[in-house]
């Protein structure tokens, strides 16, 4: 097995390395064949890069060793997932992923450390060690509470005691442990009336119980909406919230109550077996079965009264149930009982009183044009105006006795006679008729003759609700604020539309319109609006969408709603800079608070959080910055000599809580400016001087005049000029304007023997204007230095020279000069002349250096002589006996 090709060859090496590690010491590395551990503590969530630490420095390694040392990682999972190690220092990075102690340690409690535990080698064999390796992760508040569901219910009894307790079983969880996860929770609004209090169990989790504080009254207030919200222990403090929702149920708390104590009615003695009486109505506020209310007759009514009229138990209507003949009693006292669940009963009496009648009443034949079901006549509310109901047909058993037919009762109604017909009664509408208004009328058809006798027939209209109304929003523009970097699924608002119609024409479903954007949903039966995901006001500060409420009537109806969503402000952003950093060039000249540059910066937040400060973090005493426009300043003079660029560290700061900073570094770079005129370090004074010997030869180099200028550029480039000349003979003396060299130019003479001054002028090429300087050249020419004192009142004397009225030479581009055309013929004789001349001068400089080589010892002397060099007063006596010396050998 061995021998295959699968396995590595670096596979291969480390499982030798391993298995001499078990087999035993062996004496070439038997001091390092060892295994160690060494354990970190990091926190949870480290940048990629961060160190986490020197496996070779923490060993004790001596890295002077060689071969040098090795470190390998035993498995490469962990390489490049977790962790980085740099094979030869040791170092331990954290890698590209983020070492998350959540999802790698998922099941760890407060108590339990998180590990990652891994295996290093160090190689080469000689050195080889095992070294184990323990990551503790440590947990940092980088999650927030979240709560399992976004809307919480909680029933409690209207009746309940006062601090009752009840739990809220959806407690939160946060992933993260100890101080960091849930620590307490509470109330976004209590009302008075609610109070939270946590409890913790045994394995250290809290639930949250709701206490109720103050009483509770379902009719009052069925429902209380407010938010949990759950806070952490880290810092900053996270949260996390739902939606609480507290549903007070109702008790039977409420008995029925009729609406009248007592009721009179008057029926005639022939009234027909059926007819109504009257009817009794009692409520009750409670809900359900809480307010069923059924009706009886008192034990105290007689038995009579109970035959002739009968009580429907449920409706509380009053019916005649019998005949009525001459025996029967003319006042019957009713005493009606409405009865609720576990409540005394509400007592109401009806007094009904019977008038005998000795002719025949009228007789009223109703005929229906409309649906009638149980007596009860029911009408679309769509039925247009002038719908006819029924016909009524009145018929007198006496003949000759006249009949008044009306109708009593309120509502859109009339009863008229139709057409010609004789007794014959058409009853109709006279308008619409609107459901939401009132749904059912009680109609009352009178027919009186002239005896007297009445005959009443009730009429019940019942309206069939239609879907003739859209839902109505309560509010058509929404306008909610909510602050960015919110927590997903966020509770904004409920929506609440209401429909007038009955049952499920009635019943409402809201939906999100084409125009929202997925990032909010839409409860569509409860309304509940909530945002899924965090919102940020930078990247959009304003959501306007549409939304619509739609009943389940057909044809479907709807209206809509403008949700607009303001995005608030938080200071999540710190203040930028628009470049890394600055550069300014400056003239060094720059006035005081001149402008330096403008430092641009800008905030991405709004209000106070967008506005940024500007202050100089080091160089406040050379330069100001004015903090809302961004401009540099300078405090003091620049001098480009002493320094030539300053580094200045500026920091933005917000106006947030808490505020936000950056900084960005300023490079003030000062440009020269021609500030230096030449400083002239050789000859070193205007009494400086030195000897010449008359046998110099002529191109020979004299001195020099040596200037610096602490300017730059062209403004630090010298030239040399003589102006001014005194001597036998001044023209003798030339300087190079670039190298301010003084050179011999004419062959010397015995008569030419004495003093000779040159007034050097050094001048830069600065803009506009260029600087100078002037120094003294002083050069007595002679065979010795015979008389020292006399050559030194020489140079005190002030010195007569006029100077020359002659441009210095400058270094700077010739002026280019216009040249004529001329034949070509003559420039060819004149290129032949020059090279034949060039030919002589070659012979005659070979000819003397051959005479100079015979004469070099000869001229050593005087050689020394002219090398001698510019002398000061001070130094002036040494010079002249150092050249006696020299001219006695």
């Amino acid at each position: 097995m061995f021998h295959r090709r699968a396995f590595s060859a670096q596979g291969i090496l480390q499982g030798l390395f391993i298995l001499l590690l078990f087999i035993g010491p062996f004496n070439c590395f038997s001091s390092y064949s060892q295994a160690n551990e060494i354990i970190y503590t990091i926190n949870e969530g480290l940048p990629k890069g961060t160190l986490i630490g020197t496996i070779g420095a923490d060993l004790k390694l001596d890295f002077s060793a060689d071969p040098p040392f090795s470190f390998n990682l035993a498995s490469k999972k962990i390489s490049g997932q977790y962790v980085n190690l740099n094979n030869t220092t040791g170092e331990l990075y954290a890698a590209a992923i983020e070492i998350d102690r959540e999802a790698l340690c998922p099941e760890n409690s407060d108590n339990q450390a998180c590990i990652l535990s891994f295996d290093i080698l160090i190689l080469p064999q000689q050195y080889f060690r095992l070294v184990k390796v323990k990551i503790i992760v440590k947990d940092v508040n980088d999650n927030s509470p979240r709560f399992p569901v976004s809307e919480i219910q909680v029933f409690v009894p209207e009746n309940v005691q006062i601090n009752s307790r009840f739990a809220i079983e959806h407690s939160a969880v946060d992933p993260d442990i100890g101080i960091h996860g849930v620590q307490t929770y509470w109330l976004g609004n209590d009302y008075g009336v609610f109070t939270l209090d946590v409890e913790e169990n045994e394995n250290g989790d809290l639930t949250p119980f709701l206490i109720v504080i103050g009483s509770l009254d379902r009719e009052s207030k069925d429902e209380y909406v407010t938010d949990i919200i759950a806070e952490d222990g880290g810092t900053p403090q996270h949260l996390g919230t739902a939606t609480l929702k507290i549903i007070i149920t109702d008790v039977n708390d409420n008995c029925p109550v009729f609406t009248e104590s007592q009721i009179n009615v008057t029926i005639y003695g022939n009234a027909a077996n059926g007819a109504h009486v009257t009817r009794v109505h009692a409520f009750d506020s409670d809900l359900g079965s809480n307010a069923q209310i059924s009706y009886a007759y008192s034990e105290r009514v007689p038995q009579t009264s109970k035959a002739l009229f009968n009580l429907d138990t449920n409706s509380g209507i009053i019916k005649i149930s019998g005949i009525m003949d001459g025996n029967t009693a003319q006042r019957h006292r009713l005493t009606v009982l409405a009865n609720g669940l576990g409540c005394i009963p509400a007592v109401t009496v009806v007094i009904v009183n019977i008038i005998k009648v000795f002719f025949n009443p009228p007789v009223v034949v109703p005929r229906y044009i409309a649906s009638v079901v149980d007596g009860t006549v029911y009408l679309k509310e769509s039925e247009p105006s002038y719908s006819p109901i029924a016909f009524f047909t009145i018929k007198d058993l006496d003949q000759n006795q006249k009949v008044d037919c009306h109708l009593e009762g309120h509502g859109p109604f009339r009863l008229s006679t139709y057409k010609t017909f004789i007794n014959e009664y058409l009853l109709e509408t006279t308008e619409t008729l609107d459901y939401e208004l009132k749904q059912n009328y009680e109609l009352t058809v009178v027919a009186k003759n002239s005896q007297g006798l009445v005959v009443k027939t009730i009429i019940n209209v019942q309206l069939i609700d239609e879907n003739d109304n859209p839902p109505v929003f309560k509010q058509s523009l929404v306008d909610l604020l909510l602050e960015e970097n919110n927590a997903p699924n966020t509770f904004l608002t409920k929506l609440h539309a209401t429909d007038e119609d009955s049952g499920e024409k009635g019943q409402v479903l809201y939906i999100l319109g084409s125009d929202a954007p997925s990032v909010f949903t839409l409860d569509k039966v409860s309304g509940v609006l909530m945002v899924t995901t965090s919102l940020d006001r930078e990247e959009k500060e304003e959501y306007r969408f549409t939304v619509r409420a739609v009943d389940c009537g057909s044809p479907r109806m709807e209206s809509i709603a403008t949700v607009i969503i303001t995005v608030l402000d938080r200071n999540d952003n710190s203040p930028r800079f628009i470049n890394k950093d600055f550069s300014f060039f400056v003239p060094e000249n720059v006035p005081g608070f001149g402008e330096i540059g403008v430092i641009s910066v800008s905030d991405a937040d709004s209000g106070k959080n967008g506005l940024v400060a500007l202050s100089i973090v080091n160089g406040s005493n050379i330069f100001v910055i004015d903090t809302g426009k961004g401009v540099l300043r300078v405090k003091v003079p620049l001098d480009r000599e002493q320094n030539s660029s300053y580094l200045i560290w500026i920091e933005a700061v917000d106006g947030g809580e808490p505020a936000l900073s950056s900084s960005t570094m300023i490079t003030v770079l000062l440009l020269d400016v021609n500030d230096n005129p030449p400083l002239v370090l050789f000859p070193q004074s205007n009494l400086s001087y030195m000897l010449v010997l008359p046998t110099t030869l002529p191109g020979s180099s004299i001195t020099e005049v040596y200037a610096v200028d602490k300017d730059t550029g062209m403004n630090a480039v010298i030239a040399y000029s003589i102006i001014g000349r005194k001597g036998p003979r001044p023209e003798s003396f030339e300087i190079d304007p670039g190298t301010g060299n003084i050179t011999l130019q004419k062959t010397l003479k015995q008569n030419d023997c004495g003093l000779y001054r040159l007034l050097v002028k050094v001048s830069d090429h600065g803009q506009p204007e260029p600087l100078h300087s002037t120094i003294m050249v002083n050069l007595y020419v002679n065979e010795t230095l015979s008389n020292a004192s006399f050559i030194e009142s020489l140079l005190r004397k002030e010195p007569d020279i006029t100077v020359e009225q002659v441009p210095p030479e400058r270094l700077a581009e010739p002026a280019k000069r216009k040249l004529d055309p001329f034949p070509c013929f003559p420039v060819l004789i004149a290129l032949s002349a020059a090279c034949l001349g060039l030919l002589l001068v070659v012979i005659l400089m070979s000819a003397c250096i051959c005479l100079r080589k015979q004469k070099k010892h000869k001229h050593k002397e005087r050689r020394l002589e002219v090398e001698i060099p510019l002398n000061t007063n001070k130094d002036f006596q040494a010079n002249e006996k150092k050249m006696m010396e020299i001219s006695s050998i």
